[in-house]
């Protein structure tokens, strides 16, 4: 890789880890945030989720239009009004009586920007990069960039909000900013090769591509999906448990939830290096990390005890750090470059379905028993590992 190259990647890589910030920041504050806006559970899981909500519907859209106009041409204005939404979301919170709604308006705005700047990132590094071994070590660079984010996430969000408890919203639009310059005059994104077929011919093509390659693809999709919902799930329930539980918040909390994001973020590195372009090593690498994610959530479902516990979030975590960059690698070098940019969007905005329903659904749970919770989170585990072994088939793929 030519150090032109690795300026790029690096520059690229920082989107995923500025846009899991401005979600995960938030997950070790949403206790802090129910009791001084005096809101419930489930108001203040909305916070993630409407973040989501919006990027699952507009991913696909900015995926398209990346296909049409190019990579970088959609990346830049979304990463600005992504900074918009969480200086709304700030101001608010600073400066307005009753904010909540407002907080909710801005979160949108930065789920607006999501969905058009990481999302196109897996799509960029597949036009940056021949060689499918240099992509598949893009996209785990890409992958750990954004564990990386998901592990400093609860430790700088706890700290931000020790300071004030607003403060990681004023944060975001800090990294925003960086990420805008490095975009800006580090990243050279090559040319479109060809002429964008006009809407229609497009469709086609997607249709085409339905029709031959739905079986794994629709796989890959189901199994991103999982694979969010349980780790955004799983943090939602151990940030309310430590506080409400053992009485622990603050960066001490912080920094118990990044163990097992800790772990994703070491696995998702290691997988990236290792899978290269053979497909069928990425199916064998999915099916254990997901047997492990399987295995860590079953036995959790019958004790509440907290080493346990961290034990399980720690295997869970590596469970899922093996699964993510071989699925990455499948939907980017599995489809052509004319069509890559909508159809990993789409992906990337399964993975969104994941992190919104997660902890909406957990918050409910929780209501009933710590071994109900436990046990359809095994459950839906368990789906995934069995979507993977029967419709993921490499040998069809290539």
């Amino acid at each position: 890789m030519e150090k032109k190259q690795t300026w790029e990647l690096v520059s690229i890589a920082s989107i995923p880890l500025v846009m899991t910030l401005g979600n995960s920041m938030l997950i070790p504050v949403l206790p802090t945030i129910e009791k001084k806006l005096g809101i419930t559970a489930l108001q203040s899981s909305l916070i993630i989720t409407v973040y989501s909500v919006v990027a699952i519907i507009l991913i696909p859209i900015a995926g398209y239009l990346s296909d049409q106009y190019g990579r970088k041409v959609i990346i830049i204005p979304s990463l600005i009004i992504a900074a918009i939404g969480g200086l709304i979301s700030g101001w608010a919170s600073w400066q307005v009586k009753d904010p909540y709604n407002l907080i909710i308006i801005g979160r949108l705005l930065q789920g607006v920007g999501a969905a058009g700047a990481a999302p196109i990132v897996m799509p960029l590094v597949g036009d940056l990069f021949q060689d499918e071994s240099d992509v598949s070590n893009g996209l785990g660079v890409i992958e750990t960039s954004n564990t990386f984010g998901k592990v400093l996430s609860p430790i700088l969000g706890a700290a931000l909000a020790a300071m004030v408890w607003f403060m990681p919203f004023f944060a975001f639009p800090v990294f925003c900013l960086i990420s805008i310059l490095m975009m800006n005059f580090l990243v050279s994104t090559p040319p479109l090769s060809t002429t964008p077929p006009k809407l229609d011919a497009f469709i086609r093509s997607l249709k085409y591509i339905c029709k031959n390659e739905g079986r794994w693809l629709y796989a890959v999709f189901a199994i991103g999906c999982i694979c969010m919902f349980v780790l955004f799930g799983v943090l939602f329930y151990l940030s309310t448990m430590l506080e409400e539980q053992h009485n622990i918040d603050g960066i001490k909390k912080g920094i118990i939830l990044a163990i097992p994001l800790a772990a994703l973020c070491f696995s998702s590195f290691i997988t990236g290096k290792a899978i290269g372009k053979e497909k069928q090593k990425m199916k064998i690498v999915t099916t254990v990390g997901l047997i492990i994610l399987t295995i860590a959530n079953f036995s959790v479902a019958f004790t509440k005890d907290i080493y346990v516990l961290l034990t399980a979030m720690f295997a869970s975590g590596l469970g899922i750090g093996f699964a993510l960059p071989s699925l990455d690698a499948l939907v980017t070098e599995g489809i052509e470059k004319a069509q890559r940019g909508t159809v990993t969007s789409v992906y990337s905005s399964m993975r969104f379905v994941g992190v919104a329903l997660g902890p909406p659904v957990v918050a409910v749970l929780m209501k009933a028993s710590h071994f109900t919770l436990f046990a359809v989170i095994t459950f839906v585990s368990l789906v995934s590992v069995l979507i993977t072994v029967s419709f993921i088939k490499p040998s069809e793929d290539e």
